[in-house]
């Protein structure tokens, strides 16, 4: 189940050359990694959660998933320094593009009335984030174990050292982006 990464290298590369008029292979961009992440809110303190949340996401990225830890005490928040406070996963290689095929191909198109992804979540510097609102549309997620319904969001850093080239990459990986204006 490589069929992205060797789409990339035989076919995306060279339109971004062309496209970007970059002449030098090794300037063109390129995804490094995928973080997938859940912050835990409320559950923070039930440990079965935590540890729910935490196999959902690893069966959702192919990856062992590892729970954060608060850094610091804020007391505002009721949170004490080495509390689990959420869910994190890195995926790079080929689990990265296994997982970025499986979220363009069938996740996304299960999502109820689906417009495409926003445009809007670039940083600036060539990465793009968004957000998705329950786990239910990956098809590894079994309905009846799960404890509770979470989102997600999800982080492409690419090598782009600007929104308008990491754009361009994304879409030609097939990123459904929403209608209108884009970023950069």
């Amino acid at each position: 189940m490589y069929q992205l990464r060797t789409t990339y290298n035989e076919v995306i590369k060279p339109k971004l050359a062309q496209d970007l008029g970059i002449k030098n292979p090794m300037l063109l961009p390129k995804l490094e990694k995928i973080v997938i992440s859940v912050g835990a809110g409320i559950h923070a303190k039930d440990a079965k959660i935590m540890q729910n949340i935490a196999d959902t996401i690893s069966l959702i990225a192919g990856q062992k998933a590892i729970i954060t830890l608060a850094k610091k005490s804020v007391a505002g928040f009721k949170i004490r320094e080495g509390m689990p406070m959420g869910v994190k996963v890195t995926l790079r290689g080929n689990q990265m593009y296994n997982f970025l095929e499986k979220l363009i191909v069938i996740a996304l198109p299960r999502v109820k009335d689906f417009r495409g992804v926003s445009r809007n979540g670039f940083d600036g510097r060539g990465n793009y984030n968004f957000g998705v609102t329950e786990q239910l549309i990956f098809p590894e997620v079994v309905y009846d174990d799960i404890m509770v319904s979470h989102g997600m969001n999800i982080t492409f850093v690419t090598s782009a050292t600007n929104d308008k080239d990491a754009f361009k990459l994304l879409e030609a990986f097939g990123l459904p982006f929403a209608k209108g204006r884009a970023n950069g």
